[in-house]
């Protein structure tokens, strides 16, 4: 199973998905950071993901590619993450067959109703735990 973990500016989202899924996997599972720009995937290169790819057209090429998607809710958002997230990667991303696992992070002028207001690294323990079960029906 290959998974993508997209993040942007300084990469710490995607960095945190990685080390989380590190702990709970090991090196079972082949992990591609995509970041939209190189520090961001540097940085998640450094949470052991196996590959890493940056900007635009590396990440529109990937999520064709891989079977999951984790990524900040922001990716499917044009022009978010300052301007990081063009329409080209939002497209990508939204018409991608891969299964999506986003993490509520969003502009600020976004707001979810209803979302459940708690740590960030719980959200990513729970995208862990739903991607272990998918892991165990395959």
């Amino acid at each position: 199973m290959l998974i993508g973990v997209i993040d942007g500016m300084g990469g710490g989202i995607g960095t945190q998905v990685i080390n989380c899924l590190r702990k709970m996997f090991s090196a079972n599972l082949e992990i591609i950071a995509l970041g939209t720009n190189p520090l961001a995937t540097g940085s998640m290169m450094k949470a052991r993901a196996n590959q890493g790819a940056s900007g635009e057209n590396a990440i529109i090429f990937s999520v064709s590619r891989v079977d999951v998607i984790i990524a900040p809710l922001s990716v499917m958002i044009p022009n978010s993450m300052m301007g990081e997230v063009s329409l080209a990667i939002a497209e990508a991303v939204s018409l991608s067959r891969a299964k999506k696992y986003f993490l509520p992070i969003l502009p600020n002028d976004v707001e979810l109703i209803g979302l459940e207001n708690k740590p960030l690294l719980l959200f990513i323990r729970e995208i862990a735990e739903k991607l272990q079960l998918e892991l165990e029906l395959v």
